[in-house]
């Protein structure tokens, strides 16, 4: 196993974010990393930072550091060894089965002036490498890489194994709510970094570009730290980008009024808090409202707010306006230990700036990699970005289906095309808080019914479909999304969030129908679990499948998790295993095995199993000896919809691990379904989800359709 020491090489570097960063950008690798902040760091009092970090981007859990209590008395009395036992006996259990262990030392503060000290005893009785964390803080290049090298000195090195530079273009940190950091282009110094540091022969691993997404709060973080008590409770997790003190007449206050801002109020202003939740109905999703001053709200106002004002927060706090806008300026900006939105987006910026020479150096060595869940969902925008497909989203107003273009189009996960009206999306948009990239394109269906009623016509004229039932057909997004999906001018469809699955499917059941040698469309999750992502299937369509049709759903989940980079062992469970059980249920499976083996015998596939000989080596030791796939499985299918759902649902909620489905399989070009009740991350796995189910559609399949 690897070992590395990551320390600051001066103070207020993002030690954590980076820490953070690296030990995600080895676990979306497949690569066996484990993490350890040996001593305890909490921020006022509250949890350890860096163990919430990497239990919100990993399946790690850390064991409990050190307290710094136990440390000062330790160093006090002179037992750095007996320390040093402690730290080892920790390191140890984090890096259990790991290829790399990655550790986080101190970062030095006025209390903790021993941080370098005992940062270098670490390295030493870990016998791990060194890598440096800085950041330019606005000095020149040569400077940042002179300042690097003398922090690698106090360790007794030439050089550290690796440095990484942290907000690299950053001149000057924002320190309020609101403002806007001075940053400069990432091109000329990270340029002059690279240069200043191969000059002093120091060996640059990451140069972490500023992000100032990182330093926007929640309204309920804001509320907190100044606080302010729950008037309209709303939703708290909106992100406040701008600050407006109000005081001045309501309809200049309204130009205040956009996505994302925060308003701050004197209570007695009830035309202004009637304004902001008049604004709030009609869809503009301002951050919040906070009201302040030393008398109650008036009751009426706050009751006409209520039935109008939605999820928009409304809170108070005593005092004078301009006092709560300077406490508000002067909190915390570092990110909170429950803010897991913050969180994730800070280690994948870090993640994508490692360099990954560098990376493939710490596992030279290391064992077959395993496709994790943070890996798996790598594994997805990569081959979604490969694949460059064109992806059309009937439901084009819908806020959270915006906020997920927008990512995929900055990602390039996708080609992304909205259908409705124009300006009524990017009034939507507006409202939303997205801002809509130039390159995403709005198509009017509305407008596109000339052309698409007379192919919709004859595509369905062996059902007597009139010009007029193929305008009313027409009318609805679904409907055209799927035909232009049939022409081949979009190569997916994703919707869902607010269409049931049988208004997402039925169209495409009627046009797009199923692929060539498949008899029936099912559909898969994909369970990722603490250590591995395992298929489940069919979990979400078929209720009492034939044995000729669990066959078909086996091939086909078993076919989508090669694509996926996951290896296909199948397993056809049941409540016997083997032939140790008889009855109707246990023969429907065996018959279904036989018919999947026949089919495909390229494929592993074993049944009936039981879900414990199939997934524990141990029992299938016992149940199982001689079988390929039990206690190994990674494609698992259920005999019926209602012991899938079921199970899938008992798995993810016990378990406490993500679901990534349904994906829909055997059409002969991709639909699939959301929930109503998905996250914006749901919308946009599923896009990518798709873009590489069109990769994968075979010539034939597109020429048929």
């Amino acid at each position: 196993m690897r070992s590395l020491v990551t320390a600051p090489a001066s103070r207020h570097v993002g030690l954590t974010t980076v820490t953070t960063g690296l030990v995600h950008a080895l676990d979306r690798r497949g690569v066996r990393v484990g993490f350890c902040k040996p001593i305890a760091q909490p921020l006022d009092g509250g949890e350890d930072r860096s163990n919430a970090f990497v239990r919100a981007v990993s399946m790690i859990r850390p064991p409990e550091p050190i307290s710094l209590a136990e440390v000062e008395a330790l160093l006090r009395a002179d037992r750095d060894q007996d320390l040093m036992e402690l730290v080892a006996a920790r390191c140890l259990q984090a890096g259990q089965d790991c290829d790399v262990l990655v550790v986080e030392g101190l970062a030095p503060t006025e209390a903790a002036v021993y941080a370098t000290r005992v940062n270098n005893l670490m390295a030493k009785a870990l016998d791990a490498d060194l890598v440096l964390v800085t950041t330019p803080h606005g000095l020149e290049a040569s400077r940042v890489a002179d300042a690097a090298a003398i922090a690698a000195h106090a360790f007794r090195l030439d050089r550290p194994a690796a440095v990484i530079v942290n907000r690299a273009n950053l001149v000057r940190p924002a320190r309020v709510v609101g403002e806007h950091a001075q940053v400069s282009d990432l091109a000329p110094v990270s340029k002059a970094l690279t240069t200043a540091f191969a000059d002093a022969r120091m060996p640059l691993a990451g140069l972490i570009p500023y992000d100032a997404g990182l330093a926007v709060p929640r309204f309920g973080d804001v509320a907190t730290a100044i606080g302010a008590h729950p008037v309209l409770a709303g939703d708290t997790s909106r992100r406040v980008h701008s600050l407006a003190l109000a005081g001045q007449p309501c309809e200049k206050a309204l130009v205040d009024m956009r996505p994302g801002t925060l308003l701050v109020a004197p209570v007695e202003r009830a035309d202004l808090i009637l304004a902001a939740s008049a604004s709030a109905a009609n869809g503009l999703n301002l951050a919040g409202l906070i009201l302040v001053g030393d008398v109650q709200a008036d009751a009426r106002i706050l009751s006409l707010c209520r039935g109008i004002a939605g999820a928009l927060p409304v809170w108070t706090v005593a005092g004078k306006a301009l006092d709560a806008v300077t406490a508000i300026q002067r909190m915390n900006l570092e990110i909170p230990v429950d803010d897991r939105e913050r969180i994730q987006d800070a280690a994948t910026g870090v993640a994508e700036h490692l360099e990954r020479g560098w990376l493939d150096s710490l596992t030279a060595n290391a064992r077959e990699t395993r496709l994790s869940p943070p890996a798996f969902r790598h594994r997805l925008i990569q081959e979604a970005q490969k694949a460059n497909k064109r992806i059309v989203l009937p439901e084009g107003t819908e806020p959270r289906t915006l906020k997920a273009v927008q990512i995929c189009h900055e990602r390039k996960i996708a080609r992304c095309v909205l259908l409705g009206n124009p300006q009524e999306i990017r009034d939507a948009a507006l409202k939303a808080g997205v801002t809509l990239p130039d390159d995403v394109e709005i198509i009017d269906h509305l407008a596109e019914m000339p052309r698409l009623a007379p192919i919709l016509m004859e595509l369905r004229k062996a059902k007597g479909m009139t010009r007029d039932q193929a305008e009313q057909e027409l009318a609805d997004t679904i409907m055209p999304g799927t035909l232009l999906l049939k022409l081949g001018e979009v190569d997916g469809l994703v919707s869902g969030a607010v269409h049931t699955t049988a208004h997402t499917i039925r169209p495409a059941l009627q046009l797009i129908k199923t692929a060539p040698g498949c008899s029936l469309v099912s559909s898969i999750f994909f369970i990722c679990l603490p250590e591995q992502v395992v298929v489940f299937g069919d979990c979400a369509v078929n209720p009492n499948p034939t044995s000729e049709q669990l066959a078909d759903i086996a091939i086909q989940s078993a076919e989508s998790a090669i694509a996926f980079g996951i290896p296909a062992r199948v397993a056809m469970l049941s409540y016997s295993t083997g032939e140790s059980g008889t009855g109707a249920d246990v023969e429907l499976v065996k018959q279904a095995s036989a018919m999947a083996k026949a089919k495909r015998p390229d494929l592993a596939i074993d049944g009936p199993l039981q879900y414990d000989a199939a997934t524990q080596m141990d029992v299938a030791r016992s149940k199982a000896p001689k079988s390929a796939v039990a206690g190994k499985a990674t494609v698992l299918i259920f005999p019926d919809l209602n012991t899938g759902n079921v199970t899938y649902k008992a798995v993810q909620r016990s378990a406490n691990v993500v679901s990534i489905g349904p994906m829909l399989q055997g059409m002969a070009k991709p639909v699939n379904d959301l929930s109503r009740g998905a996250l914006v991350d749901d919308i946009v796995f599923t896009i990518a989800l798709t873009a590489i189910q069109a990769a994968a559609v075979k010539p034939a399949a597109r020429a048929a359709t």
